[in-house]
C-alpha cells in the first residue's frame, strides 16, 4: 500500500467550522513498509466536497515510507467523529472485527423480538388504511395550495401498505402463511407494485446486502457504464444526482415486469402477482377517473403514488449508502460486516416513523428478516447493548442527503465511491447544481 503525505499542515473546516487539525504521522528511515491511510481519503474528501479545506502553506507532496504509527484511523474514534460530522451522520461505526458472524450478532437477541403478534400486526394495518383515508379525505377538501402537504401525508402513509407487504414477504406478519401472501398481495396493489416478483428480489438483496452486481436493491455506478456514451453518462447523472428520490420507479419497471428475471419456480407465482396488479390497473384507474376524471387520478393516485416512490428510494439510500460504507466482490463480502456495519440506522420525524412502522430502524431488520416491524425499536436496543460501537447512526438531516447524492457515485476499489464531477468535471452540471442549491445543515 502507499501513501501521499505532505510536508505542509492544513487547517480542515468541519460543518460546524471549529478547525480541525490534520493528524500527524512520524517518519522513520528504518522501516520498509508504506501505508495508504484509507480514511484519510475519506475525511478529506468528505470535507473538500463542501470547500472546506484551506491550506495554510503549499509545499511539494512527497511519497513517504511510513513506520509504525500510531493507532490506523479507522480504528480512532476522533476521526471517526469527525467523518460523521462532515457526512451528517450521528456515528460512525468502528470496523467490525473479522472473527464475528451475523450468527454471533443474531445470539444476543432476545427470543421475544422474533415473536409474531396477531394484534400489532393487525393494529399496523388499521393505522395504515386510516391514515390513508384520511389522506383521500384531505386531498378531496384540500385547497390547491395545501394540496402538497395533503399529497405528502397520503404518500407516506400509503408507504406503510408497503411495510406491511414487507412483513408479509419476510414471513414476519403472520402464522399462517397463506393469509400472508393474500394480505401481502393486497397491501402491494394500490402501489402497483407485484408482490412475488418483489419477494424473490427482495431476498436476494437482503442474501447479499452490498454486494457488488449480486445486490438487488442498487449498486453503485460501474465506471465502464458511465464511459459508455456522452448521452447514458448524462443520464446517469441525473439518475443518481437530482432524480436519485424517485429512482425507485426505474427499478420497479426494471426488475419486476420481465419474466425472464426470475427462476424458473419462480415464473407461476411472478405471473399470478402481475395480474392481480393490472387487473388493478384495468378496474381501478378507469373507475378512479370515471369518478373524478383525469384530474382526480392525478390528485388521489399519482401523485400519493409520487410520494411513496420518493420514500422508497430515499429509505433505501440511506439505509445503505455512505462514503464509508463500501460495496465488495462476493469473495471479499461479509455477511456480518454487511448486515450490522453497513446498514445505517436513521432517526425520522415521528410521524413519518409512526406511518411507515419503523422500517428505517433498520438494522435488526438486516440482521434478521424475522423480527416483525413492531419488535424492531426493542431488538435495536438490545443490539445497541451488545453491539453499539460498530453501528452506523443518524438523524435525518440535509448533510446526510447532500453527502450521498453528491459523493456516492462510481464504484472505486480503493475510495469505495468517486463523484460524477471528479470523473468528468466539464459535464457534471447536474451535481454542481445540487453542491449549489442544497442545503448543508446537520
Amino acid at each position: 500500500m502507499a501513501c501521499k503525505i505532505s510536508n505542509s499542515m492544513f487547517l480542515c473546516l468541519g460543518p460546524s467550522q471549529r478547525p480541525i487539525r490534520s493528524q500527524t504521522i512520524d517518519i522513520h528511515s528504518s522501516t520498509a513498509s508504506i501505508c495508504h491511510l484509507k480514511w484519510d481519503n475519506l475525511l478529506v474528501k468528505g470535507i473538500n466536497h463542501r470547500k472546506g479545506i484551506i491550506p495554510l502553506r503549499r509545499n511539494k507532496v512527497i511519497q513517504a515510507v511510513a513506520v509504525p504509527v500510531r493507532p490506523s484511523s479507522a480504528d480512532s474514534a476522533e476521526y471517526r467523529k469527525q467523518l460523521a460530522e462532515t457526512y451528517g451522520f450521528r456515528q460512525i461505526g468502528e470496523p467490525l472485527p473479522d472473527n464475528v458472524t451475523l450468527k454471533d450478532v443474531i445470539d444476543t437477541l432476545p427470543r421475544k423480538v422474533f415473536e409474531i403478534d396477531d394484534v400489532k400486526a393487525w393494529t399496523s394495518v388499521l393505522i395504515s388504511v386510516t391514515s390513508y383515508a384520511l389522506g383521500i379525505f384531505m386531498i378531496s377538501k384540500a385547497p390547491w395550495y395545501l394540496l402538497p402537504l395533503a399529497w405528502a401525508w397520503t404518500g407516506t402513509a400509503i408507504t406503510g401498505f408497503f411495510v406491511i407487504g414487507h412483513d408479509c414477504a419476510h414471513k414476519s406478519f403472520s402464522k399462517n402463511k397463506l393469509l400472508e401472501d393474500i394480505v401481502g398481495t393486497l397491501a402491494f396493489l394500490p402501489l402497483i407494485y407485484p408482490y412475488e416478483p418483489w419477494r424473490f428480489k427482495h431476498d436476494r438483496h437482503h442474501a447479499k446486502t452490498n454486494m457488488l452486481s449480486e445486490d438487488t436493491a442498487w449498486h453503485p455506478v460501474w465506471e465502464k457504464e458511465f464511459e459508455t456514451s456522452p448521452f447514458l453518462r448524462k443520464a446517469i447523472m441525473f439518475g443518481y444526482g437530482p432524480f436519485r428520490p424517485w429512482m425507485s420507479i426505474a427499478h420497479w419497471l426494471i426488475w419486476h415486469f420481465d419474466l425472464n428475471k426470475f427462476r424458473p419456480n419462480e415464473v407461476k407465482r411472478v405471473k399470478i402477482s402481475l395480474a392481480c396488479v393490472f387487473a388493478f390497473m384495468a378496474i381501478g384507474w378507469p373507475l378512479i377517473i370515471y369518478k373524478t376524471g383525469i384530474m382526480g387520478w392525478i390528485k388521489f393516485w399519482l401523485m400519493p403514488w409520487l410520494g411513496y416512490h420518493f420514500w422508497m428510494s430515499t429509505f433505501t439510500m440511506v439505509h445503505h449508502t455512505a462514503p464509508h460504507i463500501p460495496f465488495k466482490h462476493s469473495d471479499e463480502w461479509n455477511a456480518a460486516q454487511a448486515q450490522l456495519n453497513g446498514t445505517v440506522h436513521c432517526d425520522y420525524p415521528r410521524w413519518i416513523e409512526v406511518l411507515c412502522h419503523d422500517i428505517n430502524v433498520h438494522i435488526p431488520h438486516h440482521v434478521s428478516s424475522r423480527i416483525p416491524s413492531y419488535n424492531l425499536r426493542a431488538a435495536h436496543k438490545s443490539i445497541q447493548e451488545n453491539w453499539g460501537p460498530y453501528l452506523n447512526e443518524a438523524t435525518w438531516n440535509w448533510r446526510l442527503m447532500k453527502t450521498i447524492m453528491t459523493v456516492c457515485h462510481v464504484y472505486d476499489r480503493e475510495q469505495n465511491y468517486i463523484g460524477f464531477d471528479e470523473l468528468a468535471p466539464n459535464e457534471a452540471s447536474p451535481i454542481t447544481f445540487l453542491k449549489r442549491v442544497m442545503p448543508d445543515y446537520a
